[in-house]
């Protein structure tokens, strides 16, 4: 959970070009659309900063007009000479930009947000696909939590950037340039004394965004916390209310909630006295432009129109910087998260289709041929190279010279970074329509077997051929296809047990659904249900037992008819009548199909046509259950200290 929170709190750069160029990909699909938000852009712009030169024209030549006042503009072949029909034709101007102005405002809002909702959608559905197509062996490293994550909050905050950031940091330096292009236009000396106070205001800008930033960070890491605790502890209220711990998980949840509390209080504060400092430097700056400009219209050297549209100036070129120191913000925490989905993005896809895959045609015949696998594949070969090589150096024992002291100590040290091997050299066969048990102590290596099948992983060593061919010659659509699946812990999606026996698949008929149900004995149970097979199913299948839930994952693997079925400890969680009913349905579900049993429960593998013993890694015996016993080796011991148990537990 620590590194969970450590990611969280990197920002990084608030501008990385590369992010950038990859982000933008993503509107070029909308790119006429995006450019007709930038044109509204520039003329909303640009209406903005017309205004007070506007005004600056009414008093010069209408209110106000003097030595200085009648400057010629490009509006004096357009207005009248006549005051009030001047002023007249001024404010329609006037209204004429403001109206355009909030139509360009509306453009661009629905242009952006509509475009932004769109490079979302496709983001959100590229991230989704990438995270099927990942091997397993990927949601082993990574927590569900974070991944909820990159595809939630992080692509909200890249969204935020295009619909509000980037946007509104064009609009914001549209107006900047237009303004100050115009003050000094106008007046050079003013426009220098109004930008007077700008140092003093980037100053407090660098304070106010580095403030904001840490704070921003804790809330980040806050959040992380807060949704891990509620997370844990909401999936384990059982646990909780039995041990009576609701008083000491309420306390720390209090803490984890006070750190995000604190840190947002932090970011207010921030906030709280970043604005009215601006406030009152622009104030200062509209101050000096009044003494100054003010001064100056008294020497009529410069105009009162002048002075009175460097005012609304002034007042319209603080806004924009504040508003920017927004916008890094925002900038920033979505380059932090573009680089998290892009990095998820990155993650290789290591089990993919071949580029021209072959086609199995056969009844279901499997062959595991010298098979070494290792989950910790980064330095299986080398390891294996060097654990040959020192076998080999041994079996030829030592040289007289004292070179061989030296290659035995490399030797021993390439065998330090030999891989934990979960399969050693397996090889067995599986002739279509058999049933095969495979038995064996926790960590022997049977479930990898059955992940080797369905070519969640890939083997380092040997290969495993269905009806011939190579699984990794195999389109893993088609590969997948031909297996039934039962695992241990079953697995309800929300809607209705008909979707979920049916879970997608469109040729699967109701017919094909209740007789499926029917065969594993669950049918009867199903329509005594208010709605049937159309009984919704909440969250992980909440509201029925393990044993009805595993029933129902057994009618899902028959009803798809698969040639090969596969039972990964299928009733190892349900109780002793309901074992019996999935014997009774197991009967059914094995026959015309090739089989493969894994089973802590030696009861249910005893009439399989072949027994397979695995033990550390490696295949040690193989048989029917009466050649096992008669062999009297590890099954055997199995055997025996399995109903040892249970005779014992029936004397109690």
């Amino acid at each position: 959970m620590a590194d969970s929170h450590q990611e969280e709190e990197v920002l990084g750069k608030a501008y990385d070009s590369r992010l950038m160029k990859r982000l933008l990909k993503y509107l070029v699909p909308y790119k006429w659309q995006t450019l007709l938000a930038l044109v509204a852009i520039l003329i909303k712009a640009g209406c903005d900063v017309v205004g007070p030169f506007l005004t600056k024209v009414v008093v010069d030549k209408y209110l106000a007009s003097g030595p200085s006042g009648n400057r010629h503009t490009l509006l004096d072949s357009w207005l009248s000479s006549r005051p009030m029909v001047g002023i007249a034709q001024i404010a329609a101007i006037y209204i004429g930009l403001l109206l355009t102005s909030f139509a360009m405002e509306f453009v661009q809002t629905y242009f952006m947000q509509w475009v932004g909702q769109k490079a979302m959608f496709d983001l959100r559905s590229q991230i989704f696909a990438h995270l099927q197509r990942l091997h397993v062996g990927f949601y082993d490293r990574n927590p569900v939590g974070r991944l909820v994550t990159r595809t939630t909050t992080d692509v909200d905050a890249v969204n935020e950037m295009f619909t509000s950031g980037v946007i509104s940091i064009f609009e914001d330096v549209f107006v900047l340039a237009g303004i100050v292009v115009i003050m000094l236009r106008i007046k050079w000396w003013l426009a220098l004394i109004t930008f007077a106070v700008l140092p003093l205001i980037f100053w407090a800008t660098m304070i106010f965004r580095r403030k904001v930033r840490e704070s921003y960070r804790r809330i980040r890491v806050a959040i992380a916390r807060i949704n891990a605790y509620l997370q844990e502890h909401v999936s384990g209220i059982v646990v909780l209310q039995l041990f009576n711990r609701e008083q000491r998980s309420f306390d720390e949840f209090s803490k984890v909630n006070y750190l995000h509390m604190d840190a947002y209080k932090d970011a207010i504060m921030a906030h709280a006295v970043y604005y009215p400092v601006v406030e009152i430097l622009s104030a200062c700056a509209i101050a000096a432009v009044v003494w100054f400009g003010g001064g100056q219209v008294l020497r009529e050297t410069v105009s009162l129109g002048v002075v009175v549209a460097f005012i609304q100036y002034a007042q319209r070129f603080f806004r924009p910087i504040q508003d920017l120191s927004e916008k890094y913000n925002i900038l920033q925490s979505a380059m932090a998260s573009s680089e998290r989905i892009f990095k998820l993005l990155d993650a290789k896809v290591e089990i993919e289709n071949p580029a021209s895959p072959r086609h199995a045609s056969g009844r279901g015949r499997i062959e595991f041929e010298n098979v070494w696998f290792a989950y910790n594949r980064a330095k299986t070969e080398p390891a294996a190279v060097a654990a040959g090589a020192f076998r080999k150096h041994a079996s030829n024992g030592a040289s007289a010279n004292g070179a061989s002291g030296e290659s035995n100590d490399e030797l021993v040290a390439s065998l330090s970074d030999e891989p934990e091997w979960v399969l050693r050299d397996v090889s067995f066969a599986i002739e279509p329509g058999e049933t095969v048990a495979i038995v064996g102590h926790t960590g022997a290596g049977k479930t990898t077997i059955i992940s080797l099948l369905l070519r969640f992983y890939d083997i380092q060593r040997g290969s495993i051929r269905l009806d011939g061919v190579d699984l990794r010659q195999m389109d893993l659509r088609d590969l997948r296809r031909r297996y039934g699946v039962v695992l241990q812990d079953p697995f309800l999606f929300s809607g209705t047990i008909a979707d979920n026996i049916r879970l997608g698949s469109d040729w699967v008929t109701r017919q094909m659904v209740e007789r499926a149900a029917d065969d594993v004995n669950i049918g009867e149970f199903i329509r005594m249900l208010p709605q049937g097979f159309d009984e919704p199913v909440r969250e992980r299948g909440s509201t029925l037992s393990t044993g009805q839930k595993q029933l129902i994952s057994f009618a899902r693997a028959l009803a798809h008819d698969p040639k090969i079925l596969i039972l990964d400890e299928a009733t190892s969680s349900v109780d002793t009548e309901t074992e019996l009913r999935v014997r009774d349905a197991l009967t059914r579900m094995v026959e015309g199909r090739t089989s493969i049993i894994i089973a802590h429960r030696l009861s249910t593998v005893q009439r399989a046509d072949k027994i397979i013993v695995m033990h550390k890694g490696q295949l040690r015996e193989i048989g029917s259950h009466q050649e096992l016993l008669a062999h009297r080796g590890i099954y055997w011991k199995l055997y025996q200290l399995q109903y040892k148990d249970q005779e014992l537990a029936a004397s109690y």
